[in-house]
């Protein structure tokens, strides 16, 4: 379940979080009633709220009339000030990272175990990409998850390493490959994938710094890294400096 509110006094706002909360990154669009079993709400207390969020504008339905999170909890999720602050020093040099490669452009952060994307330009090359704005993906699959869990609490790597499900045959699952690919992050400064997220898609990523901090990781999603590998890399640490000065 996703929440408790049938525990006795649960407010009205406690209960429509809880609907809100019921939304993850596997359960995007979900039915009346797949809404109540999660939010652990009754169902006539769970249609009437609907109505309420919808109304609002913060859930959406489709036209087979599951509800999805509405385009204004995402707008009011950008005002957050960590987020909105690196998003806005970082755009324009997101926007250099595309000129001068044509690849995809990913700016990330880390939310637990799982890497969130807080901006994406895509590339104009047939690779494909599973990223969405607001998504999330595993760590150990993607290059801008890689260098943040490189630089992650050892708490984090650990939950990390207990558990690497395998997305693709070249999916790395093996606890010690992995940790010999983090220490490398550590000592070259970036993070590289190859297929290893989605077929047909490699990428690298290197860290954003506030000071001695790493906040975020900047990456780009390309076919493949065969003789380009350094000059990426390079593009990436000159955008990833100039960010990082301006925090």
């Amino acid at each position: 379940m996703a929440g408790n509110s049938r525990q006795a006094g649960a407010s009205v706002t406690s209960r429509a979080l809880a609907i809100l909360s019921a939304f993850d990154e596997q359960h995007r669009a979900m039915s009346l009633s797949q809404i109540a079993t999660r939010a652990d709400l009754p169902l006539a207390t769970t249609h009437r709220l609907l109505g309420e969020l919808f109304r609002w504008g913060a859930l959406e339905r489709l036209p087979s009339g599951d509800y999805v999170i509405g385009r204004k909890i995402w707008d009011i999720g950008h005002l957050a000030p960590a987020e909105t602050g690196l998003r806005q020093v970082a755009e324009p040099f997101l926007h250099d990272l595309y000129g001068a490669t044509l690849a995809t452009v990913h700016l990330a952060v880390r939310e637990g175990t799982e890497v969130v994307y807080l901006d994406r330009l895509r590339g104009n090359q047939s690779v494909p990409v599973v990223s969405k704005v607001g998504g999330r993906l595993p760590l150990h699959a993607t290059g801008v998850g890689k260098v943040l869990l490189a630089h992650a609490p050892e708490e984090v790597q650990e939950a990390v390493l207990s558990s690497l499900p395998r997305i693709t045959p070249y999916t790395i699952t093996q606890p010690g490959v992995l940790r010999r690919q983090l220490r490398q992050v550590l000592d070259r400064g970036y993070a590289t994938t190859r297929e290893e997220m989605s077929l047909g898609a490699c990428s690298i990523a290197v860290p954003i710094h506030r000071r001695d901090e790493v906040i975020a990781s900047l990456g780009l999603v390309v076919a493949t890294l065969k003789g380009s590998e350094q000059r990426l890399y390079g593009a990436l640490r000159v955008a990833a400096e100039s960010i990082g000065r301006r925090l």
